[in-house]
């Protein structure tokens, strides 16, 4: 499930460089020995700080840069010393350290803990910070690249005791090169922290979290600035039950090999994101064997989950390395692993139900690189290091992997987790991608807890529009499980894993304008809101709240009145700007025939979701300002048919289909049958949500329809409103198909489904006697209408003996049109004028009809 890739090996990146340099001074002896090299911490720019024993009784410090691949010696100490912390500033010209007391030849001071500070460039001064009884972290802070520091450092130091110090410390250039401490005696600190248990230094934004164990249990932040202040601007009470600590925790203060990790108590870790997101997990003491339990506290939503997995005793480890899980962050995920046992991979922003989650155990869990034995830490830059193996690692999810998970032997939760964490997390990649369409034209019927096209498209378009705008996370859909009417049980409980949600307290966050700029900012916005949404009865747009206004528009367009409503032209301008947004980069190789007629239907579709999804954008986020809603609904929409078409167009490759798909003359083959079963499973999808399709999409499966469909088949399917008559196809019909009788009968059995108004316009493309009866029928029709008795009488009167007087009804007639033929233009345009003898025929035949001396 997670791809490890590996950015730093110990042994292949310094060892090897360490071990050459060494063999060259001692001129070819043998220098297995000289090296204990162990990693002492990985700073904000990637640098690996290590540190290794010489062949001469010497402990070294040395730095590799993972940019030139280099190794460089910072500092060498002329006896063998136990480091347990050590942390390089940005300018390489000073070097924090912390010796403890170890072995027999380890160096020994008077205090159990000395802490220095070194001047490296060039190695000259050297200064004690603290000489205590207790163990002491050091970390530098790096500020911003852009900043100017390098006469300006600035030096964090945490003690056991529960207090955390910032050092100030100025800096002098002497002589051109050389860069010493200024007034070393009286170095400016300032108290950051004190009375904590637990303290965690994220290097990427320069912040430190802490626990006080006071009177209640506070977690603290201090944000530090590149203009060495400081402030602390978050705080949020956290029920523990439980007794935290037995002594003090400190995380990514780099590791201290001489400390044994206490794998029985809490395991604590924050994790925070560019989007607004903070999660604080924690694991539980081990009190069985059989169980773990861990708590996810998600800020950002107002309330934690705490899991209870039972563990199956089959793959119980004997080892005792790794009694609590591990936390990894990946973003929009959060990995909690376990090995040996299982890998919970939590969705940390859709926290609604558990399916949008992915639980693995047994095999499925298994990650090669980390095994039961493994001691691993979290680092910058979401990678891990493992402490034993010396390798870093970066870490992301395996689309393989999840891949695997959507085959039908998988339960339908794994599958539905697996899409979302492949289209959110994972995209865009075009090949992914692609490989996901496959997957549903493989499986066109839809699931019983989901339907995957409706995933596909909600899933991809929320990736779309939230990557442009983090806020619009709690009010766009991201599932159409939600518009179930009962969630089967598969979505809402995972098998062995107990689930127990609890509310948060209120976080509190202060600081003031440049304070609150950027991360905090958006936390801060997102915790105001969360009093809105959990007032507001339904913040998250639905699709289908539009479904009484459709049908209502509907009926509109069927009526005589719809040119008079202003409300569709109002939807008209909507559909313009969506249409003039829409990606027409292969529209000229017309690879699926979509985008290139007018479809009145689905033009006011389009246009009423735009409306509507403004309206609930306008209402639910107001500070995103009126212009920008516009431009996001404008783009949300473009993006929902663009997306139709892409999938039409990928299937359509895969088939290999050609122009000969829109010819109604051949009967379809197997891979057109399949491009219509997919195209009838995005309607029945899209019109589950109520979601518009691009103009031309009822046309072209129409087109598949006839040619993969008997024909009754085919008119129930145009009866149940699934298929519809557009004016393309009914125009293809009548003049690519010739007048056999089986072709005959189809067309009579169309134009009677016909609404007047195209029946009308349909009519004269039929080369069929019947057709021309029709038009014959239509222009007497509006002849007489607009005639009156008066000049009809009149004009009997004036001609009587130019009519046969045998069949006096129809004289009358051809005297009619005779006359009205001499006064008026032929109102069918590109038509020549009507031919009277045929229409005296035409009318004679019909007349005996209507008598009933002729059969039809």
């Amino acid at each position: 499930m997670l791809k490890l890739t590996q950015t730093f090996d110990i042994h292949t990146d310094v060892i090897s460089s360490i071990l050459a340099k060494e063999e060259t001074v001692r001129r070819g002896k043998d220098c297995a020995d000289v090296a204990d090299t162990r990693i002492l911490n990985v700073e904000r720019d990637g640098g690996v700080v290590y540190t290794w024993k010489g062949a001469s009784g010497t402990t070294r410090v040395g730095k590799y840069d993972p940019h030139t691949k280099q190794n460089k010696l910072l500092y060498t100490f002329d006896k063998q010393v136990c480091i347990s912390s050590c942390s390089l500033n940005k300018e390489e010209t000073l070097l924090a350290v912390s010796l403890t007391r170890g072995g027999e030849e380890c160096f020994k001071p008077v205090s159990t803990c000395l802490t220095l500070l070194i001047e490296i460039h060039p190695v000259n001064n050297t200064k004690v910070l603290k000489a205590v009884d207790c163990r002491v972290k050091v970390q530098f802070l790096y500020p911003q690249p852009s900043r100017n520091t390098a006469l300006e450092s600035h030096l964090l130091l945490a003690a056991e005791d529960g207090y955390v110090e910032q050092y100030h410390i100025l800096l002098v250039k002497q002589e051109g090169y050389r860069v010493v401490m200024q007034n070393q005696e009286r170095l400016v600190r300032d108290r950051v922290a004190e009375d904590f248990c637990w303290a965690q230094w994220d290097s990427g934004p320069q912040r430190l979290f802490y626990l006080t164990c006071r009177d209640k249990h506070v977690l603290k932040c201090a944000q530090f600035f590149p203009d060495r202040n400081f402030e602390i601007l978050f705080e949020l009470p956290l029920e523990l039950s439980i007794i935290p600590f037995t002594s003090v925790r400190f995380v990514n203060f780099g590791h201290d090999h001489y400390q044994e990790e206490d794998n029985e108590g809490l395991k604590m870790v924050v994790f925070t994101d560019r989007t607004g997101t903070m999660c604080v997990c924690y694991s539980h003491p081990v009190y069985k064997q059989k169980d773990r339990m861990y708590t996810i506290a998600f800020v950002h939503r107002g309330f934690s989950k705490t899991y209870t997995v039972a563990l199956e005793q089959t793959t119980m480890s004997t080892s005792t390395a790794n009694l609590q899980p591990l936390f990894i962050h990946l973003g929009y995920y959060i990995v909690v692993y376990l090995a040996g046992h299982f890998l919970h991979l939590i969705n940390c922003r859709q926290q609604d139900l558990l399916c949008h989650s992915l639980f693995l155990s047994g095999a499925d869990s298994l990650v090669e690189e980390l095994g039961t034995e493994s001691v691993v830490v979290n680092v910058p830059g979401r990678r891990l290091l493992d402490i034993k193996s010396g390798r870093i690692y970066t870490t992301d999810i395996s689309p393989d992997f999840l891949l695997k998970l959507l085959s039908s032997s998988r339960p339908e939760a794994q599958r539905l987790a697996s899409l979302h964490c492949m289209l959110v997390h994972l995209g865009p990649d075009q090949d992914l991608e692609e490989k996901i369409i496959n997957w549903i034209s493989e499986n066109v019927m839809s699931f019983d807890a989901f339907d995957q096209i409706q995933e596909y498209i909600l899933a991809s378009l929320y990736r779309i529009c939230y990557q442009q705008s983090l806020s619009l996370d709690k009010v766009l859909p991201y599932s159409s499980v939600f518009e179930k009417k009962e969630l089967p049980v598969a979505l809402t409980a995972i098998p062995g894993v107990k689930c127990t949600p609890e509310l948060l307290a209120q976080p509190l966050i202060k600081g003031k304008g440049r304070s609150l700029q950027g991360y905090w900012e958006e936390l801060q916005w997102i915790v105001e809101r969360l009093k809105y949404f959990e007032a507001v009865s339904s913040p998250r747009y639905r699709t289908t709240q539009i479904k009484s206004d459709w049908t209502k528009l509907q009926l509109a367009l069927n009526s005589e009145k719809k040119k008079s409503l202003n409300h569709l032209r109002h939807l008209e301008e909507n559909t313009k700007k969506v249409l003039s947004m829409v990606d027409t980069w292969r529209l000229d190789k017309r690879i699926v025939p979509l985008f290139q007629e007018e479809d009145q239907q689905q033009r006011v579709l389009v246009g009423l979701m735009v409306d509507k999804l403004r309206e609930h954008l306008n209402r639910h986020l107001p500070r995103l300002g009126k212009k920008k809603i516009d431009m996001l609904v404008v783009n949300y929409v473009a993006k929902l048919l663009e997306m139709v078409r892409h999938m039409l167009e990928s299937v359509w490759l895969k088939l290999k289909l050609g122009p000969t798909v829109l010819c109604l003359k051949q009967q379809g083959s197997s891979e057109d049958w399949v491009m219509f079963h997919v195209m009838c499973r995005i309607l029945e999808a899209t019109r589950g949500l109520c979601l518009p399709l691009p103009p031309g999409y009822s046309t072209l499966l129409t087109v598949l329809g006839v040619r993969c469909l008997p024909r009754h088949t085919f008119l129930q399917y145009v009866d149940h409103g699934f298929l519809q008559l557009t004016e393309p196809f009914v125009s293809r019909l009548m003049t690519d198909l010739d007048n056999s009788d089986g072709n005959e009968e189809l067309k009579f059995s169309v134009l009677k489904r016909l609404p007047e108004s195209m029946e009308q316009r349909v009519c004269q493309l039929w080369d069929h006697p019947i057709s021309s009866a029709c038009i014959s029928r239509e222009y007497v029709r509006t002849r007489l209408e607009k005639y009156t008795k008066t000049k009809g009488s009149v004009l009997l009167d004036k001609d009587e003996t130019c009519f046969k007087p045998k069949f006096l009804p129809l004289s009358y007639l051809a005297s009619i049109l005779s006359h009205m033929e001499e006064q008026a233009s032929n109102p069918f345009e590109e038509q020549e004028n009507v031919d009277a003898r045929f229409v005296e025929e035409t009318a004679l035949k019909q007349t005996l009809i209507k008598l009933g001396f002729q059969d039809k």
